[in-house]
């Protein structure tokens, strides 16, 4: 018997040593996915064009830019670096969310949701990414079911007018904590624009593993956020969330590879580690080698 992580370092040591073996016959099969990271991740310093550049040299194929950000200084970067945007991720859904008890805040929710929206079209992505609401500060779970729903089902015709799909989250807000909870909350709203935005590493803590997700929402998920997690408590004196490397937690990633084989996924894969792990190219290099070695699995 070994433990996981043990087994995750045999198991990525055989996929390297198919990869470079010359006479081996059982090499991993190759799988579509693109490597991409979330922009407000990236630890470098400095301008929209010198974050893109020092994640080109990187290795990554991608970002996924933030909504509201300037329009023209994000496009020029993308065409400057040749990197292309993986996704948009909605910049006022937790702040203000589509949950909120006042129509006032809602209302900022919308309208971030769709300059979202017309942002991903102008990038030429598919996908936004969208927190649906936040259940707590005396907000129920029913509520914020109902409340963001109304709001989405408005955005939807903006999704189809700009050919973007709205990609629903599960994050540490108190909603949608269960896969099955997914499978209800995209069949009330009932439309082809809305899919699911799944993250591997919020799901760590919440019972159900990441790959059980995968087999439940299927191919019904838009988009992934390759991230990690640990199993252990955080210390009482820890500040802040900390989060391991890739590879070096507690997710299972050869299920997690098997189940998004079995969903037929494939295309962006979009890391939202810690800005840490990216805090120069040579720290977001060895974030893209780890999905690498992911992907290989």
């Amino acid at each position: 018997m070994i433990d996981r992580r043990s087994f995750l370092k045999v198991t990525v040591g055989a996929a390297a040593m198919a990869a470079s073996g010359p006479h081996c016959y059982c090499a991993a099969p190759k799988r579509n996915l693109r490597k991409a990271i979330m922009y407000s991740t990236i630890g470098v310093k400095g301008s929209v064009l010198e974050k893109f550049r020092a994640m080109k040299e990187a290795g990554f194929e991608g970002v996924e830019p933030m909504g509201g950000m300037d329009r023209d200084e994000v496009i020029a970067a993308f065409k400057e670096t040749g990197l292309e945007a993986a996704s948009v991720c909605c910049h006022t859904h937790w702040d203000k969310p589509l949950s909120a008890p006042d129509e006032a805040t809602r209302k900022i929710g919308f309208d971030g949701l769709v300059t979202s929206l017309h942002d991903a079209k102008a990038y030429g992505a598919g996908s936004v990414l969208l927190v649906p609401g936040v259940a707590r500060n005396g907000v129920t779970y029913r509520e914020c079911f109902d409340r963001s729903i109304v709001e989405i089902r408005k955005a939807i015709p903006v999704a189809k007018e700009t050919g973007v799909k709205i990609s629903i989250e599960n994050v540490g807000n108190n909603f949608i904590v269960k896969p099955e909870q997914a499978i209800e909350y995209l069949d009330a709203i009932n439309s082809e624009w809305v899919g699911f935005h799944f993250d591997i590493g919020n799901v760590g803590r919440t019972g159900a593993a990441a790959e059980r997700w995968i087999s439940v929402i299927g191919k019904r998920i838009n988009r992934i956020h390759v991230k990690d997690y640990s199993a252990k408590p955080t210390a009482p004196e820890a500040t802040g969330r900390t989060r391991p490397k890739l590879l070096d937690g507690d997710t299972n990633w050869p299920a997690v590879m098997k189940a998004l084989d079995d969903a037929g996924y494939g295309g962006w894969a979009i890391s939202e580690q810690p800005g840490n792990q990216a805090a120069d190219v040579e720290t977001a290099r060895d974030l893209a080698q780890r999905m690498d070695r992911i992907f290989a699995l």
